[in-house]
């Protein structure tokens, strides 16, 4: 009889990040507390490449479709900027 530890398997946790490459995605949920207003300008203080315009588009697709993904990439990066979006009051979803 031999002393094999069994091989668990790897579990990756929901909000864990992505893996292996992929980009990490933050995405800001709808909720009945922030103004589109609200939400255009933070998207466009924090997310880079983010115009108050756009952001208007962003939180007008928040709005329809419940969320928006808002930025794709590095898990480090990501992290960020959920940090600082959810720190000005904006609804976000686990990292994915």
């Amino acid at each position: 009889m031999g002393t094999e530890t069994p091989v668990k398997p790897r579990v990756d946790l929901p909000g864990s990040g992505a893996g292996h490459g992929e980009p990490c995605h933050v995405i800001v949920l709808n909720d009945s507390h922030n103004t589109f207003e609200h939400v255009a300008r933070t998207l466009a203080r924090y997310i880079p490449g983010v115009s108050y315009e756009k952001g208007m588009a962003l939180a007008t697709t928040i709005h329809n479709a419940g969320e928006a993904k808002v930025w794709s990439g590095s898990r480090e990066q990501a992290e960020l900027y959920w940090e600082q979006l959810k720190g000005a009051g904006l609804t976000m979803a686990p990292l994915g």
